[in-house]
């Protein structure tokens, strides 16, 4: 089955992040904060990382450039989803390797749509 990992520090975010992906038949972990997110990473080899940027610990900008820069993680699919929306907040996350940048709120479709693309072209496991 395929794993994402969504890092979100918000319960209500999780709560329908997770509900949009479990309808997608995906199996979905939880991290709090970056530090988990690469523990979880590391236990789980996720297919996606749905990642928040402003979070406690460890920002979504350093898991991306942790995990692109890391030889067993670097071809795990990464999403920045994120409140920031200013355009250099994209580039910035893109910059650190996410493989697609999308700004919240969003429609759900929108988001379905991304994270069955960035699975389908980045399917390495």
């Amino acid at each position: 089955m395929t794993t994402v990992l969504v890092v979100e520090d918000n319960s209500s975010q999780r709560k329908l992040l997770s509900k949009l992906l479990q309808r997608m038949e995906l199996n979905v972990i939880f991290a709090d904060n970056g530090v988990e997110a690469l523990e979880l990473v590391q236990s789980h080899c996720p297919n996606l990382v749905i990642l928040d940027i402003v979070m406690p610990r460890m920002n979504g900008y350093e898991v991306c450039r942790r995990l692109k820069s890391d030889e067993k993680t670097q071809e795990i699919a990464v999403l920045m989803f994120s409140a920031k929306k200013e355009e250099c907040d994209r580039h910035w996350g893109i910059k650190q390797g996410a493989d697609a940048y999308m700004s919240k709120p969003c429609h759900p479709q929108e988001l379905v749509d991304t994270v069955n693309y960035l699975l389908q072209n980045k399917r390495i496991h």
